[in-house]
C-alpha cells in the first residue's frame, strides 16, 4: 500500500431492541455492531505539486467504487469547501455531503493553527483527494449470484465469493425484468457504515484526528471519536434529509452500545442548510453545539453469538413504514400510547436480562457450564434440567427472563405493524422465527431495526447452535451471512483490505 495512503473502516449494525421507540428521547436501543465494514482509502490523486497549483481556487476530488463500477470526478472549492460533480455519471450524496463536511471540519480546525500547518493542510489539497470506497459483501445481496452457480444458500458460499463483489441490482419478486434504482442490501446499515468511514478516512488523511487500529486499544481517543460522530452526523443528516435517531451512525463509530438519541436540534443548521449556508459555515454551527446523545459500550454477553439471514426480498423501505408507525400513533393516541409504554418496558426488560447474564458470567464456572447444558436443549426444558443450584437457576432465569421478554417485544412490534398497516414482522418472517426459536440453544430470534422483508437475526447459545440455525434456514431458503458481532467501531487499518 502506498505510504502516502489512509485506510479506515468502519461496521455495520443489528438493532436489537429499540426499533420505533428509538427515535425518541429517553427510550434506549440496544445495537450491535458487525464484522462486516465499510472501507475508505484516502490518497493524493496527483504525487506533486503542479508549478501553477499556488493559483488554484479548487481541488480535485476523485471517489471511485469499484463494487458499483463507479468512478466520478469532483471540483471541490476551496472558498466555502461546496463540492461540484463534473463527471456525467455517478455519484452519491451520502459520499458528497461526508466529503464536504470532513474537508469542511478540517479547514474550521485550523483556526489559530501556524503558518506551516495552514501550509500542509493547502498542499494536501491540491495534490487532489482519490477515495476508493469497499464494502463488505455481507452489506449486499448475493442470492442471485449463489443461484446462478448451484450454490447452497450459506454463509460458506458467501466466503467462496471474491471479496468486494461487484453489486446487483434491487428486483421486486416476479419481476426480474424490472430493475429498481437501489441495491439489493441486506439491512446492516451501509449508508452510515460508508459515511462514517469516508468522514473518518478524511479527517485521518488531513491529520485533524489520529484514530485506533483496529482491534488495538489507543488512549486519549474519545475527542477524535467525537469529532468523527459530529460530521457523520451531520453529512448522513445532509444527505438523507432528515434527522433520523442517529443510532445507526453512533454505532459504526463506536461500537456495539446503549444509545439514547441526541436532541433533533443540534443539527438544525444541516436540515436548514442548501445553497445559502456553505459547508464551511454549517460545520461551524455543528461543531460548537452540545450533543447531549448517551452512549454505554455493549456487547452481547459471553458466549452468546448472533446469526444474521437474508430472506431474500430485497430490501424494505424503513423511512415508509417509520412514517406509517408515526402516523398511526398520532392518528389513535388513547390506543397507541399504552402499546408504545408496554413495548418500553419490554425492551428495558430484555436489557436487564442480557445484563444479569453478565454478571452471571463474572460470577464464576457455573455460567459456562449452564450455557453449554443449554446449547443441547429446548429453553422449556432449562430450568427443570439446569436450575438445580442457585449458581445454574441464576443463569437459566436470565436467560429464560430475556426470552420470554423479547417474545413480548415481538408481539407487540406485531400489534404495532397491524394497527399502522405495515408489516413489521411478516407472517413468513413469524413463522421462520417462531420455527427458530423452538430450536435447541436458540436464545431469542427476531426482525432487526425497523422490521420488514429485509432481514432476521438469531442469538445462539454458542457456535454449534449458530452452525444448526443457519442449516435450518438454508433449508427454507434463509441465506445465513457471514457476519458476527464485532464490538469495535471505526478503526484505522494497517492495509489495503483487497491486499490483506
Amino acid at each position: 500500500m502506498d505510504s502516502s495512503s489512509v485506510v479506515v473502516s468502519a461496521p455495520g449494525k443489528v438493532l436489537i431492541t429499540g426499533a420505533y421507540l428509538v427515535l425518541e428521547q429517553p427510550h434506549a436501543g440496544l445495537v450491535v455492531s458487525t464484522s462486516a465494514r465499510f472501507f475508505a482509502i484516502v490518497k493524493p490523486i496527483h504525487q506533486g505539486l503542479a508549478p501553477d497549483s499556488w493559483s488554484w481556487s479548487w481541488t480535485d476530488v476523485r471517489v471511485i467504487s469499484p463494487q458499483l463500477g463507479t468512478e466520478t470526478d469532483y471540483k471541490l472549492s476551496h472558498r466555502d469547501v461546496s463540492l461540484r460533480r463534473v463527471s456525467s455519471e455517478g455519484g452519491s450524496s451520502f459520499v458528497e455531503q461526508a466529503v464536504q463536511l470532513a474537508v469542511a471540519t478540517a479547514k474550521v480546525g485550523l483556526a489559530g493553527a501556524s503558518s506551516d500547518e495552514r501550509d500542509l493542510f493547502r498542499d494536501q489539497l491540491l495534490q487532489g483527494l482519490e477515495i476508493t470506497i469497499l464494502g463488505s459483501n455481507d452489506f449486499y445481496s448475493f442470492r442471485k449470484q449463489l443461484e446462478a452457480r448451484g450454490l447452497p444458500l450459506s454463509h460458506s458460499s458467501l466466503a467462496s465469493l471474491p471479496a468486494f463483489s461487484p453489486i446487483t441490482s434491487n428486483t421486486q419478486p416476479g419481476e426480474d425484468e424490472i430493475a429498481l434504482p437501489e441495491v439489493a442490501k441486506t439491512g446492516l446499515g451501509s449508508s452510515a457504515a460508508m459515511t462514517t468511514a469516508v468522514v473518518a478516512g478524511i479527517l485521518q488523511y488531513l491529520g485533524r484526528v489520529d484514530l485506533p487500529l483496529h482491534g488495538c486499544f489507543k488512549e486519549d481517543v474519545e475527542a477524535d471519536l467525537e469529532l468523527v460522530h459530529s460530521v457523520a452526523q451531520a453529512a448522513h443528516c445532509a444527505a438523507q434529509g432528515k434527522i433520523g435517531s442517529g443510532f445507526d451512525v453512533s454505532c459504526a463509530v463506536y461500537g456495539s452500545q446503549r444509545y439514547v438519541r441526541f436532541s433533533p436540534s443540534v443539527l438544525s443548521t444541516v436540515q436548514a442548510s442548501g445553497r445559502l449556508i456553505t459547508p464551511l459555515e454549517v460545520m461551524k454551527q455543528v461543531l460548537t453545539e452540545s450533543w447531549d446523545v448517551s452512549r454505554l459500550a455493549y456487547a452481547l454477553p459471553s458466549g452468546l453469538m448472533l446469526i444474521v439471514g437474508e430472506p431474500g426480498f430485497g430490501g424494505s423501505h424503513t423511512p415508509s413504514m417509520v412514517g406509517a408507525v408515526q402516523t398511526w400513533r398520532k392518528r389513535d393516541p388513547v390506543k397507541a400510547e399504552p402499546v408504545w409504554a408496554a413495548l418500553a418496558e419490554a425492551n428495558l426488560s430484555v436489557e436487564k436480562g442480557l445484563l444479569r447474564l453478565k454478571d452471571a458470567f463474572e460470577s464464576g464456572e457455573a455460567y459456562k457450564s449452564t450455557l453449554q447444558a443449554c446449547s443441547t436443549s429446548s429453553a422449556d426444558k432449562w430450568k427443570s434440567l439446569y436450575g438445580d443450584t442457585p449458581e445454574r437457576l441464576e443463569v437459566v432465569t436470565a436467560l429464560l427472563e430475556t426470552r420470554e421478554a423479547f417474545l413480548q417485544v415481538r408481539s407487540l412490534l406485531r400489534h404495532v405493524g397491524d394497527a399502522a398497516g405495515v408489516p413489521i414482522e411478516p407472517s413468513s418472517q413469524t413463522a421462520l422465527l417462531d420455527a427458530t426459536m423452538d430450536m435447541d440453544g436458540v436464545l431469542l430470534a427476531g426482525v432487526p431495526g425497523a422490521g420488514g422483508f429485509d432481514a432476521v437475526f438469531a442469538i445462539t447459545i454458542g457456535s454449534t447452535v449458530r452452525d444448526k440455525v443457519e442449516s435450518n434456514w438454508s433449508s427454507r431458503g434463509v441465506l445465513s451471512l457471514s457476519v458476527q458481532e464485532d464490538p469495535k467501531g471505526v478503526s484505522l487499518e494497517k492495509l489495503d483490505p483487497r491486499e490483506a
